[in-house]
């Protein structure tokens, strides 16, 4: 696969801070890459420089075998960009705004009017292109964003957050959209918070911390890099203190948590800790009302990857 994005050991600092240290990233053609890290990781800052919006201190960044600058025009036309915050205007309709977004690119009236047309089948508003922004939900809103963002047919796209604060309809609605995008041919770029849809859209994920990328790969690489194998909830009748003791003494288990009844245990490995776990509530005459198993998920992985704790 040929790269769309090249970059490499990029730096860019605030003062002294440094939100960029000797970054490096490559997005194929062809992927949904999910961009994820905790609030101040440096995605922003990422998509931004990529961008040109920001100037950097070292390093290079490269679109489409190209390098990018602020006056890079040819490469922009190239580019969508779906920012978190809404950016439309209130004083046009929903087909206006797409229509003057998409005039930003193309200025044939024919193809123009075809593309935002396409736009508007994609985020599914062709019920709502006579509505002004302020007579829109949230959900319709955002959906409109999307619409301003990829009407010119870019081939590469950002989406930055695309889903913050809508009903599950318009979520699955706006995801549904960017798989269609995917399958016509646009590489993606895509941050979230959602690690539901990380699973559901990506088919590479890099986790970037304080500037610097700590791990890349597919879910399941991801999955196998952390030292949780396997979750294991328990109810119990009671808490049975003997049997809780014992069980932290197991050489796989790595931590317990116990919230009134409910034991959640996490184990090292993935083999065999539901069967044993079974086999030795029996031999202790352990009382419980409900047993099941989950793998790690990205949000395990994020979290143990980037630590617990709360960040603004």
């Amino acid at each position: 696969m040929s790269k769309v994005i090249e970059i490499k050991n990029l730096t860019k600092c605030y003062g002294e801070l440094i939100a960029l240290d000797n970054f490096s990233l490559d997005v194929y053609e062809g992927e949904i890459l999910g961009l994820l890290g905790p609030n101040g990781s440096g995605k922003s800052t990422t998509i931004n420089t990529v961008l040109s919006l920001l100037k950097y201190d070292s390093g290079s960044i490269k679109i489409f075998n190209k390098e990018m600058s602020p006056t890079a025009y040819d490469i922009k036309s190239m580019i969508g960009v779906v920012f978190q915050d809404v950016a439309v205007f209130e004083e046009l309709s929903v087909i206006e705004n797409i229509d003057y977004f998409c005039g930003l690119y193309i200025k044939d009236k024919k193809i123009r009017d075809e593309y935002v047309q396409d736009a508007i089948n994609l985020v599914s508003l062709n019920e709502f292109t006579k509505f002004k922004p302020k007579e829109l939900s949230g959900g319709l809103l955002r959906r409109l964003n999307i619409a301003c963002g990829i009407a010119h047919k870019p081939k590469l796209i950002f989406l930055d957050e695309p889903t913050v604060a809508v009903d599950p309809q318009s979520r699955n609605n706006i995801l549904e959209g960017i798989k269609r995008l995917n399958e016509l041919g646009a590489t993606i770029v895509y941050t979230t918070h959602y690690m539901e849809e990380v699973e559901q859209l990506c088919n590479r994920i890099v986790v970037m911390d304080k500037g610097k990328v700590i791990a890349s790969g597919t879910k399941d690489e991801l999955k196998n890099m952390i030292s949780l194998g396997e979750k294991i909830t328990i109810e119990l009748k009671e808490i049975n203190e003997v049997f809780i003791e014992r069980l932290k003494k197991s050489d796989r288990i790595i931590n317990i948590e116990i919230e009134n009844n409910i034991v959640r245990i996490s184990y090292n490995t993935k083999e065999d800790n539901l069967s044993r776990l079974i086999d030795y509530v029996r031999e202790n005459n352990v009382s419980y009302t409900s047993l099941f198993s989950e793998r790690p998920t990205l949000n395990d992985v994020f979290l143990e990857l980037t630590g617990k704790e709360l960040r603004d």
